[in-house]
């Protein structure tokens, strides 16, 4: 990938030869087993991977957003489930990271770069989906506690993780509403529920569950930042390096799908010669390759425009939209391309089919990127009055 620098192109491809190597051969049991991949986690945690958002002196081995992205891609290429174990865990480094006081900092970067502790976010509620606004998780501040009530859904790694940022609002009758929603760094405890983990069509291994919050203590030094109101705003520009990371999942799905259809159409014949010189299925591999390209340079763009510190809702809305439908897309080519082998469960397309419609409704459906991105062009092109 251009722009990297020689330590970080080293990285990715240490993180490639682990997908080859390690990953690659295991995938489809532990999928097929909806297995949590514990071995493949420390292996991680050993790369550094958990760690790519933190800097020094709290970590080792920071990153930029398109060195981060290519990682995403090679992890996704894999299993696009190990990729979704590092995503909420990356979102809160960078909130530590952009908005924690010091003494947050302190107390969870330096075990989060190791992966010694693992985070995650809870901002879904079941009756708000998409709309953080509308969320009813309160937090009432009682003298130096915050007393957490509400429920929260479809949080991956909530099993797994010992940190959690957890969007809440700490002034209901706030207008706008947005500013009274804050968010805790909240450690498991006394009335926090992991009510149960919710069974998926895809997305397998890494459990994604439901949350309940029942008079659920947290200290007001977990208030992020110590200033309430200012957890929408931080939320959103969470969300930016999020999204960008969904849509290389997307990425690593799609190159997957491609990898592998490119392998079967030279090795499979029909009426006398490879599949792939029958202008079908040769016109299916040039659309996937080109779709997939151009869905790279627009994540790729995104993340530059991440790393230059402006405001990148607008970019990495474009690119999660595009990559995600491009990897649906994809796999759904691939499987066509498989022919009966593409709905076999010994081939790994029918995985990636399954695994493909995640990044279209997570991190923000697609239909609310579309109004994410409406919204931006608009702000951005205003008309002016004369």
């Amino acid at each position: 990938m251009e722009g990297l620098t020689e330590d970080e192109a080293a990285i990715v491809s240490v993180v490639a030869e682990f997908v080859d190597k390690q990953v690659r051969p295991v995938a489809q049991e532990l999928e097929h087993a909806n297995a949590y991949p514990e071995r493949l986690i420390e292996q991680m945690k050993a790369l550094g991977v958990f760690g790519l958002a933190i800097p020094e002196p709290w970590g080792e081995a920071q990153v930029s957003a398109r060195c981060y992205a290519a990682i995403t891609e090679e992890l996704a290429r894999g299993w696009m489930s190990l990729a979704g174990a590092m995503g909420g865990h990356t979102v809160v480094s960078k909130l530590l990271v952009d908005y924690g006081t010091p003494e947050q900092r302190d107390a969870y970067l330096p075990r989060m770069a190791t992966g010694e502790l693992r985070a995650t976010m809870a901002l879904t509620e079941p009756g708000g989906g998409s709309d953080l606004q509308a969320l009813r998780t309160t937090a009432r501040r009682v003298g130096d506690e915050y007393v957490v009530n509400g429920s929260k859904t479809w949080i991956t790694n909530a099993r797994k993780s010992g940190l959690v940022a957890l969007l809440c609002k700490t002034d209901p009758a706030a207008e706008p509403a947005h500013r009274g929603i804050s968010i805790l760094l909240a450690e498991p405890g006394p009335g926090f529920h992991v009510s149960r983990d919710l069974p998926k069509l895809g997305y397998k291994g890494v459990e994604s569950c439901e949350l309940a919050f029942d008079d659920f203590r947290v200290p007001a030094s977990g208030l992020l930042g110590g200033t309430e109101g200012a957890g929408f705003a931080q939320m959103m520009r969470g969300l930016e390096i999020g999204r960008i990371q969904v849509a290389c999942r997307a990425l690593g799905v799609g190159r997957a799908a491609l990898e592998d259809s490119l392998r079967y159409a030279q090795e499979r014949e029909s009426f006398g010669r490879p599949i792939w010189q029958h202008q079908s299925i040769g016109n299916h591999l040039a659309d996937m390759a080109t779709k997939l390209e151009a869905a790279r340079q627009l994540v790729h763009f995104a993340a530059r425009r991440y790393d230059s510190g402006e405001r990148a809702d607008l970019e990495a809305g474009m690119a999660k939209l595009f990559a995600s439908e491009t990897a649906m897309e994809v796999a759904l080519d691939a499987v066509r391309i498989h022919g009966g082998y593409g709905y076999s469960t010994e081939f790994d397309v029918e995985r990636y089919f399954r695994d493909a419609p995640l990044m279209i409704v997570g991190e923000g459906t697609n239909e609310i990127q579309r109004t994410v991105i409406a919204r931006q062009l608009v702000a951005r092109h205003r008309i002016r009055s004369r």
